[in-house]
């Protein structure tokens, strides 16, 4: 009998444990499911670079059929939730109808979702930078924002539509900001008004400090050049209301603007909760060291879906939800799927952070790794080789090396795509020669 191994997710952690199990179990002994919203996985920290227009959307995606072997059966739909004493796991299809699916071994690697708060007007008002529509979505309000502001006369209006404001200085709120920044500066050059009135950018965190996944020395270097280029940094600073066109701080500051970019963390995916098993403080799955959700045997979960003790910390706390480590966690949690079907041996997961990357565009950047710290042009170039190396495929790195090389010879592409994907219907036919239709019932008086 073959054992059913489903992978609920297809993200970094999914892609290499599917990718694992395919070398590891022998055909005849196990079949392989995968379970994902869609047909490709989303290399995250390369989204600012598709927002500020340095990387081709298609580019920053990898298409999941194209990675994994046949053997792999691919389900494109969205999972609701499982029942693990009865060993199954439901999901609604692109067709719209709801599926269970029976297994052997779960693999639950759903991901997370961006983290809000009770802010009043923030749903309404404010947009996400965690996905790659809402990434282009972004580059768009930019563009449009500067066409807009080019026709207002009034300087108080249209500073509205050159101001934006980022809540959140992590990873993506630093670098997406930085990113776009960057690009910014150099479409407005094609804007006379909006060049002479100027930009504002700025940058709100609740914490003391921006990038506290970081060294202090090197989150003072990334404020640092920030500051430099002009961008307003508030640190202990929350976002108290949105409006349409306002932002106010906690400390009582009104900001004029048309754009607030949410980027305050992320919390795991909600639908965990719909699955029947145990769940740490934050809404994680609890794990073991050995990537196995407390009290069940067949039921196993990495990424940001995951508790994973970090063995960095003793085992005391919960591994960082980074690309690297639900990289990781893929290959351990495949290898022991597969000694709980009886090949190999079962390890614990043992891995470390061995570097940090924080591209802030224009060729600058800050980075650390195995103890060493860099910034500047070094930094940067080391950013694009790690994130070069860790794209999976051949093909997928050589477009990469191509957009980033056209961006730095030709620089980037201004045009505005917000109707890319939302084709208009088709206009009605016309009349037929000699017919009334569409004309009307009577004819109008001529003459007095």
């Amino acid at each position: 009998m073959a054992w059913h191994v489903v992978i609920a997710g297809g993200g970094f952690g999914g892609l290499q444990a599917a990718q694992r199990l395919c070398r590891k179990l022998p055909p005849q002994s196990a079949r392989i499911t995968l379970i994902n919203e869609t047909n490709f996985m989303l290399y995250t920290p390369l989204l600012p670079g598709a927002a500020a227009g340095t990387l081709e959307p298609r580019h920053v995606v990898v298409p999941l059929r194209e990675q994994l072997s046949d053997r792999v059966d691919l389900r494109v739909g969205r999972v609701l939730g499982a029942d693990p004493d009865a060993k199954k796991i439901r999901m609604r299809t692109l067709h719209g109808d709801v599926r269970e699916m029976s297994y052997d071994h779960l693999i639950v690697a759903i991901g997370s979702v961006s983290r809000t708060l009770p802010i009043p007007g923030l749903a309404e008002h404010a947009v996400g930078f965690k996905s790659l529509p809402e990434a282009i979505s972004l580059r768009n309000r930019v563009l449009q924002n500067f066409e807009i502001a080019e026709t207002i006369d009034d300087a108080a209006e249209r500073a509205k539509y050159l101001s934006f404001v980022f809540v959140g200085a992590g990873y993506a709120g630093l670098e997406g900001l930085a990113e776009l920044q960057d690009f910014a500066v150099d479409v407005i050059e094609r804007y006379p008004r909006c060049r002479v009135s100027g930009m504002r950018w700025m940058l709100v965190d609740a914490a003391d400090r921006v990038m506290p996944e970081i060294k202090p020395q090197l989150a003072e270097f990334a404020t640092r050049e920030l500051r430099s280029r002009g961008i307003d940094i508030r640190t202990s600073t929350t976002l108290q209301e949105v409006t349409e066109d306002t932002a106010r701080l906690s400390d009582g500051e009104e900001i004029p603007t048309r754009t607030v970019v949410w980027t305050a963390g992320v919390r795991p995916h909600p639908v965990l909760a719909q699955f029947g098993l145990p769940l740490d403080d934050r809404g994680r799955l609890s794990t073991d060291k050995y990537l196995q959700v407390a009290g069940r045997d067949d039921v196993w979960a990495i990424g940001d879906a995951a508790g994973v003790p970090d063995p960095a910390k003793h085992r005391k706390e919960a591994a960082p939800p980074t690309a690297q480590h639900a990289t990781r966690e893929g290959k351990v949690v495949a290898d022991n799927v597969a000694a709980a079907i009886g090949v190999g041996s079962r390890r614990p997961f043992r891995y470390r952070t061995l570097g940090v990357f924080v591209d802030m565009g224009r060729g600058k950047a800050v980075a650390s790794t195995v103890g060493l710290r860099w910034r500047g042009r070094v930094a940067w170039w080391l950013a694009r080789t790690y994130h070069l190396a860790l794209m999976p495929g051949w093909g997928r790195r050589a477009r990469l090396l191509v957009d980033w090389n056209i961006g730095l010879m030709f620089g980037r592409d201004t045009a505005e795509l917000g109707q890319l994907g939302h084709a208009e219907a088709l206009p009605p036919a016309p009349p037929k020669p000699g017919s009334t239709e569409g004309q009307p019932r009577t004819a109008p008086p001529v003459g007095g």
